[in-house]
């Protein structure tokens, strides 16, 4: 398993559950989100954004924009294992990208790419990180210093030879 794990990333590992099988006899679009949202907590707890603080500080994330690929079936029993990675941050966003694979053959069965600010839930509005959690993110980027930029990132949807076409409308 050593060639998946991403050095200073967060990694869950997890069985697909019967009940996220769809009538299509695999997991179902909804499970993915769901694996890779709960991703996204085990590393926000990396970096220092646990239930406990946010109720202390009232400081969180909210997601604005996920992009999700999908590339080979999951189904009912599958154990699987996310991988995260930062892309980049600055002083109020993160932007960070998530590998699902299947554990035991280590193929890639989906990737999410995320961009997410941090908020003052007492105001509602984008904040500032605070400095501890600035610095544990430089400790957990600067333990990603082998890594390259994901081949999906910034991937755009597209048909290549559409029958029909919105965008030659305009």
């Amino acid at each position: 398993m050593s060639d998946l794990t991403i050095k200073g990333t967060s990694i869950v590992k997890g069985k697909v559950k019967p009940e996220w099988i769809d009538v299509n006899d695999h997991m179902n679009v909804a499970w993915y989100v769901l694996i890779f949202d709960l991703a996204v907590d085990e590393l926000w707890a990396e970096f220092g954004i646990t239930d406990e603080y946010i109720k202390e500080t009232s400081g969180s994330t909210f997601a604005v924009e996920c992009h999700i690929t999908y590339q080979t079936e999951l189904l009912e029993d599958d154990p699987y294992i996310v991988t995260s990675q930062i892309l980049a941050y600055d002083e109020k966003r993160i932007h960070h990208f998530q590998r699902l694979y299947h554990a035991e053959t280590q193929v890639l069965a989906a990737t999410a790419e995320w961009m997410n600010l941090y908020i003052d839930l007492g105001t509602r509005k984008v904040s500032v990180w605070p400095e501890f959690i600035l610095a544990n993110l430089a400790k957990i980027t600067s333990r990603q210093t082998q890594l390259t930029v994901p081949a999906e990132v910034g991937k755009k949807m597209n048909i290549r030879k559409p029958l029909y076409n919105m965008y030659e409308q305009r």
